[in-house]
């Protein structure tokens, strides 16, 4: 066995150009970079410090590509410590600001993000520009800073015209692009991507390509353009074993089964999807996979399933929300600590002119003290602007992380917060609520028929009519997508009963109009009262869901309220 091996695989006779060819394989073939690392841990060549240094960056590279970003972390600070190469420490930031963001550590990965935009201009090396680039505008794109994003990504074309270079740029431009929904299936750089990276025989970026252009085929309802791409891309995504793409390519296969209505197919591929992840994972790729099995549970009559794939779908969107949440407040904070940085540099700078000034006026006592009050005076001023501004952005920083950003109203997280703690606010003075869950029915054809556009604006109105039925006192929050959630302080059941049915009234009854088309909508209300259900608030919402789901299966645009033994009624 041992002389058919050294037939296969030459043994390593220059281990520093082995290292430098293995590096360049990390994109090109994974499969063979991951062979070649295992042959040169295998063998275990006589290395100098500087070659061990560079296995040890790989090693901790191909843990990333595996998705292993704990195992990766370590020996990429031990490289940016102790490695005493700069150009070698500078990929491994790059690497580990990427492995940070997507561990969704984002305060720490959009720090190094700032660090590596500053030493940017400092790169010579062109082969690591792109690299660092090609990461500032990934970990921008994964921010929501499409705009910067796309930035990096044009420069990274002119780092080096080459048709590799124009791979990497085009894919990053692509990412961003498609995050901004400025794709179709039909635009031309996506076209240009797939062609660039398959000449420049790049194919986990070529399959990155095809996966977006097959997303945007089942975002345009064409099931069969999305499948036949799918089965043409399968033996790629086979050979690299590059994670989010089998994992992605599962659910997009799952979708487009459920499109072209072969429910059962659907189901199986949903299922596999989910046995892929981790217990703990939450992902849009698994957000999507349950919402498939809903689906398909709920057309097939399966209540039981149906909720189970629910409750799973609600923590994943939950988890998505809240995780885009963290993004945009990580960045902000950033931010944030760059502009304080900043102005305590000037205020140091504002200081020293100070104390020059100081020296002078003991020369000129009588004369100067005037002038060095008025310095006083406005460096005071100085400094509680500078308070003021501070406190100011961090109060409305606060306010944005509490906020939906689509209706103003209290985002997912919130409301949950604040309902909890009126709930044990009420059970200490016995008190009474109700909470009442509100679906808008077949929202997705607003989407589907009349655009996003429109359907952001069907929901920012129907906050408006809710908000024209509640109480100040009352808590109003988007849960996610086209559902809401209300709790109704100090509130009898039968009062809950009368306001729920007035909301779904005044929104089956409101025509939105938008650019001159209009478009009427429906609600299904479920109720739940703390007198039968409780204070707690898990519970509260298990039977206002279970009440809503109740009022959907009955025929939608209805409101159906849990009753004192355990029934269900409709208002």
């Amino acid at each position: 066995m041992q002389a058919n091996h050294a037939t296969d695989t030459p043994r390593i006779t220059d281990a520093s150009a082995f290292l430098d060819q293995t590096e360049d394989l990390r994109i090109k073939d994974h499969r063979q970079f991951a062979e070649r690392l295992a042959q040169i841990h295998r063998e275990s060549p006589v290395l100098t410090t500087a070659e061990q240094w560079h296995l040890r960056y790989l090693d901790a590279l191909e843990f990333s590509m595996g998705g292993k970003f704990a195992a990766a972390e370590k020996p990429l600070h031990d490289v940016i410590d102790h490695s005493g190469d700069p150009t070698l420490a500078t990929k491994a930031s790059a690497l580990l600001m990427n492995n940070l963001a997507v561990g969704h550590r984002y305060e720490d990965a959009f720090k190094l993000a700032q660090q590596l935009a500053i030493d940017l201009p400092r790169i010579q090396d062109k082969a690591v520009r792109l690299q660092v680039l090609s990461y500032l505008s990934q970990t921008l794109n994964l921010a929501g800073q499409t705009d910067l994003a796309i930035k990096y990504a044009h420069m990274m074309e002119d780092t080096v015209p080459s048709d590799t270079t124009s791979c990497y740029s085009r894919s990053k431009l692509v990412a961003a692009l498609y995050n901004a929904k400025r794709l179709t299936s039909s635009s031309p750089e996506l076209k240009q991507v797939i062609d660039t990276c398959e000449a420049a025989r790049q194919p986990i970026m070529t399959t990155t390509g095809q996966l977006i252009l097959s997303t945007l085929f089942l975002e345009e309802h064409q099931p069969a353009k999305a499948l036949s791409l799918l089965d043409r891309i399968a033996p790629s995504i086979r050979v690299n074993h590059y994670y989010p793409h089998t994992l992605s390519a599962q659910v997009q296969r799952a979708q487009a089964y459920e499109q072209l209505g072969k429910d059962e197919d659907a189901r199986k591929a949903a299922l596999d999807a989910v046995a892929m992840a981790s217990p703990d994972d939450i992902n849009d790729y698994l957000m999507d996979a349950y919402g498939v099995l809903y689906r398909v549970a709920k057309r097939h009559g399966n209540a039981a399933s149906a909720l189970a794939y629910y409750e799973h779908y609600v923590a994943q969107n939950k988890g998505s929300l809240d995780d885009a949440a963290a993004q945009a407040l990580a960045y902000q904070t950033v931010q944030q600590k760059v502009l304080t940085r900043k102005l305590e540099t000037e205020e140091l700078g504002k200081q020293n002119s100070v104390l020059k000034l100081q020296q002078a006026l003991d020369t000129k006592a009588a004369e100067n003290s005037r002038l060095y009050i008025t310095l006083l005076i406005i460096l005071l001023a100085a400094i509680a602007l500078w308070l003021f501004r501070t406190m100011r952005s961090q109060r409305r920083f606060k306010h944005m992380a509490n906020r939906d950003g689509l209706t103003g109203i209290y985002n997912h997280q919130h409301f949950i917060n604040e309902a909890d703690r009126v709930l044990r606010l009420l059970e200490k003075k016995l008190g009474h609520a109700c909470l009442i869950s509100i679906d808008l029915d077949h929202f997705k054809q607003v989407n589907d028929t009349h655009g996003h556009a429109m359907g952001d604006t069907v929901l920012r109105r129907t906050v408006a009519i809710c908000q024209q039925q509640l109480r100040s006192t009352d808590l109003f929050g988007r849960l996610g997508g086209e559902e809401f959630g209300i709790l109704l302080h100090d509130c009898s059941r039968d009062q809950g009963l009368d306001i729920a049915d007035r909301i779904r009234v005044a929104i089956g009854t409101t025509t939105i109009e938008k650019d001159g088309s209009g478009v009427s909508i429906s609600a299904s209300v479920g109720l739940a009262f703390t007198g039968t259900s409780g204070y707690e608030l898990q519970r509260l919402c298990t039977a206002a869901d279970t009440a809503l789901y109740r009022a959907k299966r009955g025929g939608r645009n209805r409101v159906i309220a849990d009753t004192e033994n355990g029934s269900l009624v409709e208002a």
